[in-house]
């Protein structure tokens, strides 16, 4: 049941998003239901794991309603047997790391993936309940999402850890609350995004300018003097970083 990204863990961050939706969500709780789904199976193979997910549970990709905001929730996929490419991956995951079966994601742009190591040339894909895909079938997913004119480098196939799947979700919900013109959850997205490790000062400016142009000033301001305090920022970045703060705090004001 190894961890990785300094025992960054997947489950309990992907629960603690939806605990941001659901203040009354209790993520230890959620947290002994994925050891009690796992525990159906004990140590397996990826055959068993995804039998276990998509046909004993019957967790499924959400066609109909594949934008609805409890996609990425993790209790919530649990709950309906619905979600995402991403969410269902991440479940696969992290029962299968309490079954013995060690799985990481692959961020394919437009559809997530999973890739087990013992056989890194055939990707999992979870919204199509574990049917194995090669490369060739990997450019054909990629096509359908994204047209036929775009490539499929190596790197679009290059598995990623879990700061990079939490950045990605929350960047969905994003998009989400944002179609439905939700403010309070692109704030608390935002907010959850910036405060993963990691992030570059580019992408903490880009994230302060979203809640800016969604009139979130005092927010924005906020975030860029938290990035602002970073001990590795040259002074000069530091200095502009909170000139810029100041502009949207005296908008707000």
């Amino acid at each position: 049941m190894s961890r990785d990204e300094g025992d960054i863990p997947l489950d309990e961050a992907a629960l603690l998003i939806a605990a941001h939706a659901d203040p009354a969500l209790h993520v230890p709780s959620q947290l002994d239901r994925l050891d009690e789904i796992a525990a159906q199976l004990g140590p397996a193979d990826i055959d068993a794991l995804c039998h276990l997910v998509f046909e004993t549970l019957g967790i499924r990709g959400d066609v109909q309603t594949y934008d609805d905001p409890q996609n990425s929730y993790l209790d919530k996929v649990l709950d309906r047997r619905l979600g995402i490419p991403i969410s269902m991956s991440v479940l696969l995951i992290e029962i299968g790391r309490r079954c013995n079966v060690p799985l990481v994601g692959v961020g394919m742009p437009g559809h997530f993936l999973v890739r087990d190591p013992d056989h890194p040339e055939l990707l999992i894909d979870a919204f199509s309940g574990g049917k194995r895909l090669d490369r060739t079938a990997c450019a054909g997913l990629l096509h359908t999402v994204a047209g036929a004119a775009v490539d499929l480098p190596d790197e679009m196939l290059a598995s990623v850890g879990t700061r990079a799947i939490l950045t990605r979700m929350l960047a969905n919900l994003d998009h989400s609350f944002r179609r439905r013109g939700n403010v309070q959850g692109v704030r608390w997205a935002t907010r959850l995004r910036a405060a993963i490790p990691g992030q570059s000062m580019a992408e903490h400016v880009a994230l302060a300018d979203g809640l800016a142009a969604l009139g979130c000033l005092e927010d924005a301001a906020a975030l860029l003097e938290e990035s602002a305090l970073n001990p590795a920022l040259p002074q000069e970045t530091a200095r502009t970083l909170r000139g810029r703060a100041r502009v949207l705090a005296a908008r707000f004001n």
